[in-house]
Parts: structure tokens; sequence; C-alpha cells
């Protein structure tokens, strides 16, 4: 098992964003976690990667309890991630936000490697995403699309066997969206990842994960396959409408 959360509860206030949830993630699988804007999805994400503590409750990663570790203790474990609004370094090229992770990775440090070293595995990455040919463009100069792939250069760049993935496709066009699908799904078999994937884009994520989380309220409220989730009457009422036919 690669990721055990149990019993997490993160409170803001009166408003308990994360209310309980427990999940376990085994190695080499895609889950998606889906659910209304609000849910706790992107809140519960926080807790895993460190950006928030929990009120209540344990995660262990890999058999390391890293509830209490900072998020570049995690990076270290080997658990990256991207966000919903992508957090590059806007006044530097796609080149420098890569080789930026590379140098602040566990590896650099034991390998001893150069800037130079580090800058030429970083063209590595930004091949791997198709942006090799914009590795000198500054950050703020690249359109959303460009940015999302950047962002996962970047994760993968941190040599991880975990990633979260937040809500990758929005803002994108269908067709950069299903661009970015494949891309990850390549990504999970080139590199051994293990995958919890947050997306409001049903027909995405309904077709890239084998198993799905649905947050409402803080909670998860159903869990399985795909096309057995998105029939169950709870999920329907809460965050489907109607059921989605695949």
């Amino acid at each position: 098992m690669v990721l055990h959360a149990n019993n997490l509860v993160k409170r803001f206030g009166g408003i308990v964003a994360v209310n309980n949830v427990s999940l376990k993630i085994n190695g080499g699988e895609v889950v998606g976690l889906i659910g209304p804007n609000g849910s706790g999805k992107t809140t519960l994400i926080n807790l895993v990667s460190g950006f928030y503590k929990p009120d209540g409750g344990r995660i262990v990663f890999e058999g390391i309890d890293i509830t209490k570790k900072e998020p570049y203790e995690r990076v270290k474990l080997g658990i990256a991630r991207t966000f919903q609004i992508p957090r590059l370094i806007s006044n530097m090229t796609a080149l420098q936000n890569v080789a930026y992770a590379i140098v602040g990775s566990k590896r650099f440090r034991e390998k001893k490697m150069t800037l130079e070293e580090a800058l030429s595995e970083a063209i590595y990455y930004l091949d791997i995403v198709g942006l090799l040919r914009k590795r000198d463009v500054l950050v703020k100069d690249l359109p959303l699309y460009e940015q999302r792939l950047l962002e996962l250069a970047r994760a993968l760049a941190t040599n991880p066997r975990f990633i979260m993935v937040d809500e990758v496709m929005a803002g994108l066009n269908p067709v950069e969206a299903d661009n970015v699908a494949k891309l990850v799904q390549r990504l999970r078999e080139e590199f051994k990842l293990t995958i919890l994937w947050v997306e409001h884009v049903l027909r995405i994520i309904m077709r890239s994960v084998e198993r799905v989380l649905v947050m409402n309220e803080g909670k998860i409220i159903a869990e399985g396959p795909p096309h057995e989730v998105v029939k169950n009457p709870v999920v329907v009422k809460a965050y489907i409408g109607e059921e989605v036919v695949l």
C-alpha cells in the first residue's frame, strides 16, 4: 500500500472541510477523486501533501507516518503534486522552473550534481511533456495549457512515486484536455507512478481511472469502479444530477 489516510479531519473555524475521511491507495493505481465544489477535495490533497496539517487523523506513506512532516520532507519521500491554479515562477523560463525543482531535490545533493547537470535533466523532462521548444520562454508568456504541462514536468523532476493531480483540465478545451489525459496515462506507465487525480471533467476521469472516490460536504460518500459509481443514487443526487453515459 502506498498511501493510507485514517480518520482525517480539517477545520477552518466552524467549517469542517474534511470530516473523518479515510482512504487507501495501492501501488500503481490511478484513483479519481470527484465531487462538487467545496466538497473538500483540494483540502484533502493539501493534507496529504503537507500544505495543511490535520486537526485529527493520521497519514502513512509507504509505511512512514508523515502526518507531521513538512511538504519538502514529503517530496523527498516521493510525493509530488500539481495545483488547480499553476504555481510556477512566472519570471523564470520553463527550463529554469524544472531545473529549480531538481536543484531542490534530494538526489541533487546526494549525487553532488552540478547546475549544468540539473539543466540537462530538466531538458529531459520538458521533452517528455512536449515543451522542449518552449524551454527558453518565460512562464508568464506560456498559455494555460502549456503551464499545465510544465507543472507535470516539474512534478516529475522531483522523482516521485506518488503524484496528486489537482484539476489539471480546468480551463482547457476538449482537445487539450484529451492530450493531457493521454499524457498522464503515459507518465503513469513510463515512470511506474501511483496517481490520485482530482477532476471535474467526468468524461475524462471516468475513462482514465480504475477506481473513483466521491466527496461531498467533507466526507467520502461513495467509492468503486467508475461505471458503478456514476449509477449510485447518492452520487447522482449529490453531484452528477443525472447518470453519465460513458
